[in-house]
């Protein structure tokens, strides 16, 4: 009778753990597809950066890598995508208030700006008239080669959406590590492997 006089309130969120629709931490499958997707933007960021210190025929082969790279993180970033928005792999806040919107508005621009880099990747090499190369299977351009300031202006969002890209997920990783080492709470770990999630 006293239940019924005084019922349990319980926040959406917390409704939803308690019936699963809310994971407390990220399934196995995101946490292969986000740290891909580091390994790899890191990977391209380096190959990017110093290429231009080498002589052919080593800087050929490091610009093949980018273009080879960028395919697979290309349809890593599709399938952290999809992943995302299919049922059943949400996962509670891990903050709340202004901290959680902030999170979210990151996490939202990181995705817009992979996607972004992805397509001017490809528009990039294609605009050039020359192939795009996956492990050394060509793939030729679909359409008519751009204007050379129209090429230029590709190449420079391309090189731009790229620093953008490694500064934000710098100061995404610094506060990821602020989080585990200074508040000591479990955002980070909560995007770890099982057995290192465990405090």
């Amino acid at each position: 009778m006293m239940a019924m006089l005084h019922p349990v309130s319980t926040t959406p969120a917390k409704a939803d753990i308690a019936s699963g629709h809310l994971r407390t931490r990220y399934d196995n499958a995101a946490i292969a597809l986000h740290w891909a997707t580091v390994v790899l933007v890191v990977l391209q960021f380096a190959l990017s950066q110093l290429w231009g210190f080498f002589d052919r025929p080593d800087r050929h082969l490091m610009i093949v890598a980018h273009m080879s790279f960028g395919i697979i993180l290309s349809v890593v970033i599709a399938a952290r995508i999809a992943w995302r928005l299919t049922p059943g792999h949400r996962v509670a806040p891990a903050t709340t208030g202004l901290e959680e919107l902030a999170a979210r508005i990151v996490h939202f621009v990181l995705y817009v700006l992979l996607a972004c880099e992805a397509i001017l990747g490809f528009t990039l090499r294609w605009s050039g008239n020359e192939a795009m190369s996956f492990f050394g299977l060509w793939i030729a351009p679909p359409f008519a080669p751009f204007s050379k300031p129209a090429h230029h202006l590709v190449e420079t969002m391309h090189a731009y959406t790229g620093w953008t890209i490694v500064i934000l997920a710098t100061c995404h990783a610094v506060m990821a590590l602020i989080h585990h080492y200074v508040l000591r709470d479990t955002v980070l770990r909560r995007m770890l492997p099982a057995g290192k999630a465990t405090p």
